[in-house]
């Protein structure tokens, strides 16, 4: 009997293998045919470093069967995180579910781009591409029945270039719709070419500083969402510099104003059914929904240099300018870590939650990978969810912070980056490669910063010492 069950097993893995390999030569069969009748001479291939910044090389219409068949060789020494000069050679092989125009080139020669994927020499996928180190978490969740959604909204500032003291284009606040927000063009075409390019956008609108904007995307599988979020802030700064201004995802680039963060929800479904929600409980969440956020919020310090991985990130992260800070989560809270939007009847899909310490300059592969691997091991380990804290925490003492055992994040890069090179999560979910270059790359950045003079210095203690 057990032999049976066992042929029946190799029988149905087979027949799944079949299947997956016929959908793969389709989806390639789709891009040549779109590739030719789009009249696209050029493609660049993408992929991005472990900090996130998107890398690329073009290759011709000729070489694209080649590339989707074997992949395209290329030089990774120079890559940020990536080979030593010694062990350089790597293979990018495109995805061809990422294949789109790239609206902002001429249409006669078109250009097009397609995600790779980073291999070895030998075909086994490259220990330090982002991109593998999300596939391979997102693998966990799926053996575990889980399909992981997200719905990143990446917050911006338009400025009049990108040299010296930031000069911002307009004084509008939050929601403006008034001429004060001078924006509004530029994030109409900022839309239209996300969409030209397959990228869902929900809504826009101008944000709470002046000069900072923000388009939220319609939320997606997390690989599929990393992708976007690349595009996204490739796109955001074509069109700006197609108008003469220059947008930066720099996390907080006025002193005295509110900065940009990249605020996440989250759920995870099993096939249609949203595993996040529970009529009968009185928060609408259910078990695995608890035990999700209190992975989240017990792992946040140790991720933290993953998801705000900037020496200016952490000027972002102080009390006040609605910077969550504090560890704790909430339904209308906006000063917890994580937020739990409310329920509205007939809406059980919606139900997820809000992380909301993460920003815009992030690696977006690596930061989806370490909220999902502290969430799924709170589900493994059941961790239990504290109450939810309602009260605003910024107008709370430090004694009564203390008194409901509420923490706050790390104040800096160089403490969160001690709290994760002790972190045995993160070093899973990165893997030693990357995991060991990050930390390598951020305690240098963390030296040059500590050994700058800064025009602060120089201003206040230059007259008097």
């Amino acid at each position: 009997m057990k032999g049976a069950l066992f042929v029946k097993f190799i029988i149905i893995r087979y027949i799944r293998e079949i299947r997956k390999e016929e959908k793969m030569d389709k989806e390639k069969e789709n891009v040549m045919k779109t590739a030719k009748e789009n009249d696209v001479k050029f493609i660049r291939l993408w992929f991005t470093d472990i900090l996130g910044f998107l890398k690329g090389f073009a290759i011709t219409i000729d070489e694209l069967e080649g590339a989707l068949e074997e992949g395209m060789g290329f030089d990774g020494s120079s890559i940020q995180g990536y080979a030593r000069i010694d062990e350089s050679d790597m293979i990018a092989k495109p995805d061809p579910k990422t294949f789109q125009i790239i609206p902002w080139r001429p249409k006669e020669n078109a250009v097009a781009r397609m995600f790779a994927d980073i291999y070895e020499p030998d075909g086994t996928p490259y220990k330090g591409d982002p991109r593998w180190v999300l596939k391979r978490t997102l693998k966990k969740a799926e053996e575990k029945g889980y399909t992981f959604y997200v719905g990143p909204e990446l917050e911006y500032f338009y400025f009049k270039s990108s040299d010296g003291v930031p000069q911002i284009l307009d004084k509008g606040g939050y929601f403006d719709l008034t001429p004060l927000d001078v924006a509004t063009e530029l994030r109409r075409e900022t839309i239209l070419t996300l969409e030209a390019m397959g990228i869902r956008v929900e809504y826009s609108h101008h944000e709470v500083a002046p000069s900072q904007h923000e388009i939220d995307l319609r939320y997606a599988d997390a690989l599929t969402m990393a992708d976007h979020a690349m595009t996204y802030r490739l796109v955001v700064k074509e069109i700006a510099l197609k108008h003469g201004v220059y947008a930066t995802f720099m996390p907080k680039p006025i002193f005295g104003q509110n900065g940009s963060g990249m605020h996440t929800h989250q759920s995870l479904f099993k096939g249609d059914k949203n595993a996040f929600f529970d009529a009968k409980d009185e928060f609408h969440l259910s078990k695995i929904a608890k035990s999700y956020i209190a992975g989240i919020l017990k792992h946040s310090k140790e991720i933290t240099s993953i998801t705000s991985q900037w020496v200016n990130s952490y000027k972002r992260l102080v009390p006040g300018y609605e910077a969550p800070v504090y560890i704790s989560w909430a339904r209308r809270n906006r000063s917890a870590l994580v937020r739990v939007p409310m329920y509205k009847p007939g809406k059980e899909k919606a139900t997820r939650i809000e992380f909301r310490s993460p920003d815009p300059a992030c690696n977006p592969y690596l930061a989806f990978a370490v909220m999902l691997a502290a969430g799924l091991k709170g589900i493994e380990e059941g961790y239990k969810l504290p109450p939810p804290v309602e009260e605003d925490i910024f107008e709370m003492s430090e004694e009564a912070r203390n008194r409901r055992g509420i923490e706050s994040l790390p104040g800096s890069l160089y403490e969160a980056i001690q709290l994760t090179e002790k972190s045995e999560l993160v070093r899973e979910t990165l893997g030693d490669h990357i995991f060991y270059k990050f930390i390598e790359n951020k305690k240098i950045e963390w030296d040059h910063y500590r050994t700058h003079i800064s025009h602060f210095e120089l201003e206040k203690y230059l007259p008097i010492l």
